[in-house]
């Protein structure tokens, strides 16, 4: 998990977007690229690796090339009491994705992604039968409209 107090400063937004644009690139040549000294390269990928910045390059790949085309959100009310041994169940399911704890009527909110509609049936029965859920309710996403992205943001606040 990323420091909250971390700040990401000018150089750090240029060199993020850099290796957004070439995930495997080579220090020297983020070092070309952005115009910085191959020290501060090589010095903020190893604080954004010590710090957990950089995303698993398994969240690029797109599930539907492991056969789960289907994605959906699944709202889940829990027993307050159990909260931690629902959330060590979700997470036990490969098919969900991530899980948020938001705010309102709504205890977890989890991304799942399914083969098909019968297969989406099971990965949410899979969830409501976790210790401490009490039910769920399942919402399918028919497309994705704005994937995942980050750059907008390093962009934006340059």
């Amino acid at each position: 998990m990323p420091d909250r107090d971390l700040r990401l400063d000018a150089i750090d937004r240029t060199l993020l977007l850099a290796l957004d644009d070439d995930p495997r690139a080579t220090v020297l040549l983020l070092a070309q690229k952005t115009g910085l000294a191959r020290g501060t390269v090589q010095s903020r990928l190893e604080r954004y690796r010590a710090n957990g910045m950089l995303r698993l390059a398994s969240t690029r790949i797109p599930p539907a090339l492991l056969g789960r085309g289907l994605a959906a959100s699944v709202a889940a009310e829990l027993d307050q009491h159990l909260l931690d041994e629902a959330i060590a169940g979700v997470r036990r399911i490969p098919e969900v994705l991530e899980c948020f704890a938001p705010a309102g009527m709504t205890d977890l909110l989890c991304r799942v992604v399914a083969r098909d509609p019968e297969d989406l049936y099971r990965v949410s029965e899979e969830i409501r039968l976790c210790p401490g859920i009490l039910r769920t309710s399942t919402s399918m996403f028919l497309r994705e409209v704005i994937p995942y992205r980050i750059d907008a943001l390093l962009r934006a606040d340059a």
